[in-house]
């Protein structure tokens, strides 16, 4: 298939390329929601519209104004995810339910990013969040199916998606591919930036001088250890610190560390799961921290959804878990681009 020029999917020549990636795309869609029902998991579909998109720093949200009946504006946002609304669902007696739909998120536009794209998010009730583990093997093995792929290539990659995954936690990866001790710099939320800062710099890591310990850890992160995740067979990178784990309980064991992991396939960043966090308290704090880091970097935050802190308090243990559903369809097609498997791409602004 020849690459489209921007903004010309439409073409008949261009379309035909595309039609049977698309094609897959629905067979895919189509397995996860069977699946998915066989578990007596329950369809939900959260409207897009919600008070806060999220509060975390690095997440962009796109504003709007919902004007009431008298005429006056209230600020509004497109969700970047349904977790808040899923997890009031959670609150009012909902045991295991999914949504797969269309998410917004402003400032991430690349080969694997789409600013409007669509996610797969489900949950949980009173199940370990390692049942998550098995669940995303199973998505990748019925995308696969659905795309008639032995294996799956990205960039020079290549990942059997029939293989039960590895599982490795963030500082054993951080120890192996990079050479860092990652916990020995952070003790519960609080962090050492100056000791990583040194970890990293040891290992030719370019750094701004601004650069928080989060901004650290995820340079070495993309640079050093992504590229080695999910070579030959899936793998869960699990356990990541409780400083970035803004949404996940602390684990049992260490207090550094939190139930979070991510699914990666081929280098792939495929999906993040949690152990929930309930303690109403305890989110607030979080994002809290969150804005007042997101003010310093970008000069904006976001209001907290005080309706769904209210709903934590009433929310019973649970796992959740996001996957990026059309990087799950481009690594199961083989599309170089996640925009050739999307129906109708957003169009492109860049001057």
């Amino acid at each position: 298939m020849k690459a489209p020029l921007p903004q010309s999917w439409w073409q008949p020549e261009y379309h035909a390329g595309r039609r049977p990636l698309l094609l897959a795309r629905n067979r895919t869609q189509a397995a996860i929601r069977d699946w998915l029902a066989s578990a007596d998991f329950l369809e939900i579909d959260p409207c897009a519209l919600a008070t806060s998109p999220g509060n975390e720093a690095h997440l962009h949200g796109f504003a709007t104004d919902l004007i009431g009946n008298d005429g006056v504006p209230h600020r509004m946002y497109l969700h970047t995810s349904p977790e808040f609304a899923m997890k009031k669902l959670l609150a009012a007696g909902e045991r295991r339910i999914f949504s797969l739909g269309h998410v917004w998120r402003n400032r991430e536009r690349t080969d694997r990013h789409s600013p409007e794209f669509t996610m797969l998010e489900w949950y949980r009730v009173d199940e370990d969040y390692r049942q998550l583990f098995k669940d995303c093997a199973a998505f990748l093995r019925l995308a696969a199916e659905a795309a008639g792929a032995d294996q799956l290539h990205y960039r020079g990659q290549t990942c059997d998606p029939y293989a039960p995954p590895d599982i490795m936690t963030v500082a054993e990866a951080f120890l192996e591919y990079a050479d860092i001790d990652l916990l020995a710099t952070c003790d519960g939320p609080d962090t050492d930036a100056r000791a990583l800062r040194a970890m990293a710099e040891a290992k030719g890591i370019r750094m701004a001088q601004d650069d928080t310990w989060s901004d650290i850890m995820s340079r070495v992160l993309v640079e050093k250890v992504e590229p080695h995740l999910g070579r030959s067979r899936p793998l869960i990178l699990d356990r990541y610190p409780t400083a970035e784990a803004a949404l996940a309980r602390r684990s049992a064991d260490n207090p550094s560390e939190a139930e979070r992991f991510e699914f990666y396939a081929c280098g792939v960043e495929l999906a993040n799961g949690f152990g929930e966090l309930t303690d109403p308290q305890e989110q607030r704090h979080r994002f809290v921290l969150e804005m007042e880091e997101k003010q310093r970097i970008y000069g904006e935050c976001y209001p907290l959804d005080e309706v769904f802190l209210a709903a934590l308090a009433l929310m019973p243990p649970a796992s959740g878990c996001a996957l990026g559903f059309d990087r799950l369809v481009m690594l199961a097609t083989g599309a170089p681009r996640i925009d050739d498997i999307i129906w109708t791409p957003v169009p492109r602004c860049e001057s």
